[in-house]
């Protein structure tokens, strides 16, 4: 079990620092339902808790990178993913607003009461801007509208910041990859360039958690 354990995790993390490898991959095999699968993964990197795994930030910057050179089309990536985005935010928050914290527990392969936790400060920081600003930290993005439905934050208000956040998050790295993603040394360097991208956005997450823990 260890071992398969192993495996998955050695093929998620060659995913990630490959992610245009695989993308090219998806894109000649499946042609246009490409856009399906990414509404699917994006949907489920934000709207499913047991999924914060999945690829969030290197995925948009890569199909911005396919966008450039005209094999996809970026109006319609932001449209879509942004969509995806809020839609998952959206049953993320019902599911924590019916569920609530029942299913974590210490010892959970997929619930981890440390996700919980993390994201529980990362709110005791930014308060209702969360909900904008953890679109930019993978895990919390995942478990921030699952903890505003858990503490009961009002549906209006969490919408908003849902919707605005959404936009936001999906445009800035899709238009970064359309913009620099064809340049000669990101093209040389893709995998360096995504690792860098996840280094700075646990960062910050990384050091609030490290301060509650402390506090």
């Amino acid at each position: 079990m260890a071992e398969t354990l192993g495996v998955h995790l050695f093929v998620l993390i060659d995913f990630l620092l490959h992610v245009d490898r695989y993308l090219d991959a998806l894109i000649s095999q499946y042609g246009a339902y490409i856009y399906v699968l990414l509404f699917v993964v994006i949907f489920a990197e934000t709207g499913l808790v047991a999924t914060p795994f999945l690829p969030g930030d290197s995925l948009l910057f890569a199909v911005g990178t396919f966008a450039a050179r005209g094999v996809l089309d970026p109006v319609l990536l932001i449209v879509l993913l942004a969509l995806a985005a809020i839609v998952g935010d959206t049953v993320n928050y019902w599911i924590g607003s019916l569920v609530g914290p029942r299913v974590f527990k210490e010892r959970s392969r997929f619930f981890k009461k440390e996700y919980l936790d993390r994201t529980h400060a990362f709110y005791e920081k930014y308060g209702g801007l969360t909900i904008i600003l953890a679109r930019f930290v993978p895990i919390i993005r995942t478990f921030a509208p699952f903890v505003a439905g858990i503490g009961r934050m009002n549906y209006p208000r969490f919408l908003l910041f849902n919707v605005i956040g959404g936009i936001v998050w999906v445009s800035l790295f899709v238009l970064a990859g359309f913009l620099f993603g064809n340049l000669p040394f990101v093209q040389a360097n893709f995998s360096l360039v995504v690792l860098g991208i996840i280094i700075i956005s646990v960062l910050p997450a990384s050091v609030e958690y490290l301060k509650h823990r402390r506090q």
